[in-house]
């Protein structure tokens, strides 16, 4: 028997706005840099297992159409923040990727994201060989905690 998968029409919301000015390829990658547990075996395979916290953070870029709504909405946030480090609102949110079985049942598969900041500043170039890169604005978030769930 097959297995089909359908994949269209994801939702990403932050800060109470969902975003709808992406660029092309890639336009939100969420990627864990850390391990959640650590093992250390010893003798007699004996083996310790610990928690990692920093496994629940996760980096997150979002890809931009330069210049557009979304893009002056994330440049202001960071105006916010280097006005005042200490009084910076966390970003809250959810990314949904939506998924179909090809039989009409879909499935929400869903990344709750909670505490981020925007931890990279956005980077320019000028091309003159139709590089389309040159208008696309590339935020690089961090979040204490992002957790998957389905429903």
């Amino acid at each position: 028997m097959n297995t089909y998968s359908v994949s269209g029409s994801d939702t990403f919301t932050i800060f109470g706005r969902t975003f709808n000015d992406f660029a092309d390829a890639d336009n939100l990658t969420i990627a864990y840099g850390e391990d959640l547990v650590a093992a250390s075996t010893g003798k007699n395979q004996n083996t310790i297992f610990a928690k990692n916290e920093k496994g629940n953070n996760a980096t997150i870029t979002i890809r931009l159409l330069r210049g557009s709504a979304d893009d002056r909405f994330l440049q202001q946030k960071q105006a916010d923040t280097d006005k005042d480090f200490a009084a910076t609102v966390l970003a809250d949110g959810e990314f949904i990727k939506r998924m179909g079985d090809g039989s009409g049942s879909v499935i929400n598969d869903s990344y709750r994201l909670q505490g981020g900041m925007i931890m990279r500043r956005v980077d320019a170039k000028e091309n003159v060989e139709g590089d389309t890169d040159q208008a696309v604005a590339v935020y690089t978030m961090v979040f204490a905690s992002v957790k998957r769930g389905m429903r």
